[in-house]
């Protein structure tokens, strides 16, 4: 797969990520809004599991680590939003 295949699928499982953990968070925010934390918590995710020692690998281990790094991110944004 080329770059702009591995763009389009970090993107969708960013959007994936989002629309999880908007479900598992029971976030208020629009679907928008939890699509760009997912990508944003993708990014976040496997910082946090890499500082952990734990590796997010394959198409499984991202989805895990963008969920983690999204339901933050929610968690985040519902703080700043009060």
């Amino acid at each position: 797969m080329g770059i702009l295949g591995n763009l389009i699928l970090s993107l969708v499982i960013g959007a994936l990520c989002g629309f999880l953990a908007g479900v598992i968070m029971k976030s208020n925010n629009n679907l928008l809004i939890n699509i760009i934390l997912g990508i944003v918590g993708g990014v976040v995710g496997g910082f946090i599991f890499s500082i952990l020692g734990f590796a997010a690998t394959g198409i499984i281990g991202n989805i895990i680590s963008g969920v983690v790094g999204a339901c933050i991110l929610i968690a985040v944004f519902r703080l700043l939003k009060k």
